[in-house]
């Protein structure tokens, strides 16, 4: 079964999210939550079917729409609130997943075991997974897939960056849905201020919990060296290289086929074998 759910936040933008999971079987489970990447979404491509598989494992599966990413609770695919898209911050988006995760933990709508939730971060997602996971008691697991390493490197530099800092706003074209869409200077700001807390790499090497990064050799988006960096600043970590996979791991959106790309099927069942 598969039921939408508005989660409130501290700000005027509500959550939307999705929770798969078996109704049928009253007793508690583990909770995983996933958390898309950068010009993401919940409903993105084939992680509809990710969520099938893990419910189908025996798990309560948790995905979410961050409340900046540019979609509405009336259309969350795409993105139809490119002024929101451009005020979003990485903070906001820590502080989305805290939501999130006391939403899941005080409601008891459904039968979640407390204190078992894994977090399963995609790209610009896994880094705001690693540092929830430091951060939240109730993170018993991470799991990045296709995660970045650091998001200080992220940013416009010299000239482009003087114009952003001069304007206000740079803009990144959709290639898909071909917008124009947003980033203001905020992001920037905000970032240099809360530099401490979203910086991965201190974020990893306090992590004290199981971790697994995932990974493609061929990934053309997010370096195969920054799995690299992460599982050397967390030695305990399994690293799982997917060998001549993308960045989505063979998926793309929309996604029509009833199954999921071999890729893709692969990560999923080492993730859960890792649960």
């Amino acid at each position: 079964m598969k039921k939408q759910i508005i989660i409130p936040t501290k700000r005027e933008r509500a959550i939307i999210a999705d929770i798969s999971y078996d109704e049928s079987d009253g007793t508690a489970k583990p909770l995983v939550i996933f958390c898309h990447g950068y010009k993401g979404y919940k409903d993105w491509g084939a992680w509809n079917l990710v969520a099938e598989e893990f419910y189908k494992a025996g798990y309560i599966f948790l995905k979410f729409n961050f409340s900046h990413n540019g979609g509405t609770i009336k259309n969350p695919i795409d993105f139809p609130d490119l002024k929101a898209f451009g005020e979003n911050t990485y903070t906001k988006e820590v502080e989305d997943l805290h939501t999130v995760i006391n939403w899941s933990q005080s409601n008891n709508s459904f039968p979640v075991l407390k204190n078992n939730i894994t977090l399963i971060g995609h790209s610009r997602g896994g880094g705001i997974v690693s540092i929830v996971a430091k951060e939240h008691q109730s993170v018993s697991k991470l799991v990045t897939w296709a995660g970045v390493s650091d998001y200080a490197t992220r940013f416009p530099k010299k000239e482009k960056f003087q114009e952003w800092k001069e304007k206000g706003v740079f803009y990144v074209v959709n290639g898909r849905t071909k917008q124009e869409m947003p980033h203001f200077f905020s992001f920037y700001e905000d970032f240099i201020h809360n530099k401490q807390r979203l910086t991965i790499k201190s974020a990893i090497k306090q992590l004290n919990k199981p971790y697994l990064i995932i990974h493609g050799s061929a990934d053309e988006a997010v370096s195969i060296k920054e799995a690299e960096q992460l599982k050397q600043w967390s030695p305990l970590a399994e690293l799982e290289v997917v060998e001549n996979s993308n960045h989505t791991f063979g998926s793309k959106h929309p996604w029509e086929a009833s199954k999921l790309p071999q890729d893709l099927q692969s990560i999923v069942n080492r993730t859960i074998d890792f649960i």
